[in-house]
């Protein structure tokens, strides 16, 4: 605990801004899980009515420095794009591999399959003694 006056005014300070600050940031994370569970449901209109509120509760917590501006823009526009798209419950890496292994298959059709011969294996050498 602190002892002079100073600190234990900072400690109530920083208790003080702490229950603020999760307010604001449980209030964004509570909005953006309601969000994507009316896209899951199929409820686009509702989302759609739901986006612009998620969208200022993300833009406050980036303007009180509770998550990085770059992240809050990050997270509504992978928000608008899942409003879009149905990329719910996909994978992104998953669709990325899947992509590779399309493109991995198609360039082994077109190319001939090479024939690869094995080499005989060659003996191992002893190593040298070493003298006492």
């Amino acid at each position: 605990m602190p002892i002079i006056k100073s600190a234990i005014k900072r400690v109530r300070q920083t208790n003080r801004r702490q229950k603020r600050n999760a307010i604001v940031k449980n209030q964004y994370k509570i909005l953006t899980k309601q969000y994507i569970s009316l896209l899951e449901q199929g409820k686009k209109e509702e989302a759609a009515k739901l986006y612009p509120l998620v969208q200022k509760s993300i833009d406050m917590a980036a303007k009180k420095n509770l998550i990085p501006d770059n992240t809050a823009s990050r997270r509504k526009s992978s928000l608008a794009k899942m409003m879009e798209k149905d990329m719910l419950k996909k994978d992104p890496r998953a669709e990325r591999k899947a992509a590779a292994e399309a493109k991995k298959a198609e360039t082994a059709e077109k190319a001939p399959a090479k024939k690869v011969e094995k080499k005989p294996a060659a003996k191992a050498k002893a190593a040298p003694k070493k003298k006492a």
